[in-house]
């Protein structure tokens, strides 16, 4: 296979599924990029794949108007195809030639030989004219959109231009490996790029903004755990917890109730080693990548009192186990499972799968949480409540009704570097401080 052909034709395939299939984007490229030798390959078609997702109303209403007859659903993989062409001339602006050489290639090679002028014609008109600008409110479905309208009315459009653009890369700092500033300057030594000027809220002191996103592998010593890859809103959940009068001391039981891929139960044991941490989560699969997460950060896997696949919500599974007697934890952390609106410039495809029977059963699932979870948690103890979204349903308005149902719940004001306040909590929106969109209340149990 020729240079160049291999990931026009694994992006094609990756967006056919994503676009046409109802698929996850996540685990199209679990499939799809190992397949792929070279790193640089594999960081192509990722790239191309974003781009496509942030586009695709441009890109379909291009390619509507350009063609004389409407591509049918036979057509679905050389749509994608084509798509990939755009963004490669367009968003990721590319060597024309490369570009233009390698899809067409590529349309041969998925067995449509006949269609490659058509798509070279395309393409080459797409390099003449630029793909015409669209609104980027309409990848947003209806039903979504007006909500966000209705919850944000004076913030709607920057919440959707800012979800409609690559984010920066977060990293954080492992304190047990050295402070941010040592860090810094490793990354000046390999000559990677950053802000040192970027003024970072007072509550991130671990974190590291890079404008340009580049590959893990190429981050000093990440392989050693010296760094982790976490935007800071979701950095700012340990800031959350720690706040005086702090409960992350030595020795302190924490729960993590939905902790896969485990970036938060880390970032809590490189802060306090000595935690006695149980960690959930409800996928096994997912919660293997907690344990892996941890051991690469060496961030004391021995120390960590439980793993357990299990329903949080479903104390006998977990909570009445020999490991876990019943004794009441010091803090719990719920992050919720919720509608992920806060971090659309991540996950893109999340426009094109959400139906509002999911956000019902989201916020069955949050309510069922925090009621469930509340009984394990010590009286004087703290339970943060945290989201990626940015829906009042799942955020001010859940804990809410949570604190109407719960006499013994008391919020703890959070400062304003979490973002603007937002009923019991604060809300970060998606682009604030270049993070992404973030909800989080701090609720401290009575002591009768």
């Amino acid at each position: 296979m020729s240079d160049g052909l291999a990931p026009r034709l694994a992006a094609a395939r990756v967006l056919d599924a994503v676009l046409h299939r109802g698929r996850s984007l996540k685990a199209e490229f679990a499939s799809a990029l190992p397949a792929l030798d070279d790193p640089r390959d594999r960081a192509l078609v990722e790239a191309i794949c974003f781009a496509v997702l942030r586009e695709r109303v441009r890109y379909a209403a291009a390619l509507e108007a350009w063609v004389s007859k409407p591509l049918g659903k036979r057509d679905d993989p050389l749509r994608a195809l084509l798509y990939a062409g755009f963004a490669q001339l367009e968003a990721l602006r590319l060597p024309a030639h490369a570009a233009l050489d390698a899809t067409v290639e590529a349309a041969r090679a998925m067995g449509r030989p006949h269609q490659a002028g058509m798509v070279n014609a395309l393409l080459r008109r797409a390099q003449r004219e630029g793909v015409p600008a669209a609104d980027p409110a309409l990848t947003w479905p209806d039903w979504l959109r007006e909500r966000v309208r209705r919850d944000w009315p004076n913030d709607a459009d920057a919440i959707l231009a800012a979800s409609a653009v690559a984010a920066p890369l977060w990293l954080r700092v492992n304190r047990r490996r050295g402070d941010r500033d040592a860090y810094a300057q490793r990354l000046r030594e390999v000559g990677i790029a950053f802000d040192a000027a970027t003024a970072l809220p007072i509550a991130l002191p671990d974190a590291i903004r890079l404008d340009a996103s580049l590959a893990v592998r190429d981050l000093p010593d990440f392989d050693a755990g010296a760094v982790s890859v976490q935007d800071g809103a979701a950095q700012a959940v340990a800031d959350a917890l720690a706040l005086a009068p702090s409960i992350i001391l030595p020795h302190a039981r924490v729960l993590d109730a939905c902790a896969a891929p485990g970036g938060k139960a880390a970032h809590l044991l490189e802060r306090e080693p000595t935690l006695r941490l149980t960690a959930l989560d409800i996928d096994a699969r997912r919660l293997r990548r907690t344990r892996e997460t941890l051991a690469r950060v060496d961030a004391g896997v021995e120390a960590v009192v439980a793993l357990h696949a299990a329903d949080a919500a479903d104390l006998p599974a977990w909570w009445g186990t020999e490991s876990q007697t019943g004794e009441p934890f010091d803090a719990v952390l719920i992050d919720a499972p919720c509608s992920a609106t806060g971090i659309v410039r991540r996950q893109p495809d999340i426009l094109l799968h959400r139906r509002p029977s999911d956000l019902d059963a989201l916020v069955a699932t949050q309510a069922r949480l925090l009621d469930a979870l509340w009984p394990t948690l010590a009286p004087g103890g703290v339970l943060l409540y945290a989201t990626c979204s940015i829906l009042r349903e799942e955020n001010a308005g859940q804990i809410d009704a949570f604190l109407a149902r719960t006499p013994d719940a008391v919020v703890e004001p959070l400062p304003e570097t979490f973002g603007r306040v937002d009923g019991p909590g604060r809300q970060r929106l998606p682009g604030d401080d270049g993070m992404d969109g973030f909800f989080y209340a701090r609720l401290r149990k009575a002591i009768a």
